[in-house]
């Protein structure tokens, strides 16, 4: 994140959430600042800006954990809220794919080999995977990654699939035209299936949206074009990193090799209101996670989950969106071995 004059404030809600479902939100003003990956990877530090008049607060996106001492300490007054605890995954792409494979265990890897198999098996023998670059392929891209995009529980249930609309049609086009964007499609006999837009900044390819056709969710769609794009970005020998972005998921955790410990960081004037918002706000989703450990005690907990999402049982964790910005306050994950990563990798995979 690049220091500089305060942004102007935009309205952003404070949502109440039960899983994704928004129960109620709260709008304040605030100035919305965040890190991207070089910054994290990087030692520069982090100066606040002043508050502009009108502003009720500002939030911190992904600033690394470490920091968060400092930013506290330069608050000055201002109320500090943790919302999120997550690692931000991403997969450096120095090397070669191979070298790359390497580094999962012989079980992840013949995983991955046989979910890439059977799927080649379900399309007649050959992985029909296209990639998009040009302006004029990023528009057919976008023609039939919407198509996709719209039987996704993102679109349906949170809105979040990869927008509609002309504005982002054109800004799609205009990063193609400067050679910063690439597109993935997976394609099932003669269909498009599953989709992967990755946007190109500062050298790292952003993992921005992921979507699959739920339909043949167990046939791991989102899986089989994530590793097929990887290859791809290794091959152009161009980027230094895969970002993953924002939030914690066994897709991300599964594809990546490394991540920083991140907090989003709600930091607002210290009025009553406030401060009651962000007490009630804290206490209702320590309820809702204390409900959620009992349903996993009693192994209900993903069939609830997917029951909040309105998808089928067989649906595929890809974690199909990059930002998780209105989601619960979660517990930073324990430092992990890298053995400990390793089982998670090959957890991820499990059928």
């Amino acid at each position: 994140m690049a220091a500089g004059s305060p942004d102007s404030p935009i309205i952003l809600p404070l949502r109440f959430q039960v899983g994704e479902r928004t129960l109620a939100a709260v709008p304040r003003r605030l100035v919305t600042k965040g890190f991207d990956l070089e910054s994290l990877l990087g030692e520069a530090g982090l100066r606040l800006p002043p508050l502009p008049a009108g502003a009720d607060g500002m939030m911190l996106r992904s600033l690394p954990e470490a920091r968060l001492g400092p930013v506290t300490a330069e608050a000055q007054g201002l109320l500090v809220y943790v919302r999120q605890r997550y690692p931000r995954y991403y997969a450096s792409l120095g090397g070669t794919f191979e070298d790359y494979l390497g580094g999962f265990s012989a079980k992840s890897r013949s995983t991955l080999k046989r979910k890439v198999r059977k799927f080649e098996q379900l399309s007649g023998g050959r992985l029909d995977v296209r990639a998009y670059r040009t302006p004029e392929e990023m528009e057919a891209f976008y023609t039939l990654a919407r198509a996709v995009s719209q039987k996704t529980y993102q679109e349906r249930l949170l809105g979040s699939g990869l927008p509609e609309g002309e504005s982002f049609r054109t800004a799609l086009r205009a990063s193609a035209a400067r050679d910063e964007a690439r597109g993935y499609l997976l394609f099932l006999n003669g269909e498009p299936v599953s989709y992967l837009y990755t946007p190109i900044q500062k050298g790292c390819a952003i993992y921005a949206y992921l979507g699959y056709d739920p339909g043949i969710a167990i046939h791991s769609p989102g899986t089989v074009l994530q590793l097929e794009a990887m290859e791809r970005l290794f091959a152009e020998q161009r980027h230094r990193f895969f970002d993953f972005t924002e939030g914690d998921g066994q897709h991300k955790r599964l594809f990546s090799t490394g991540c920083v410990d991140c907090v989003d960081v709600l930091l607002l004037r210290p009025t009553v209101a406030n401060w009651v918002l962000i007490a009630t706000h804290r206490n209702f989703h320590a309820g809702v996670e204390a409900l959620g450990n009992v349903a996993e005690r009693y192994g209900v907990k993903t069939r609830l989950k997917k029951w909040l999402r309105g998808t089928p049982a067989t649906t595929e964790a890809t974690n199909g969106g990059a930002s998780l910005a209105g989601a619960p306050e979660t517990e930073r994950p324990p430092e992990r071995r890298p053995e400990e990563r390793q089982r998670e990798r090959d957890d991820s995979l499990a059928d």
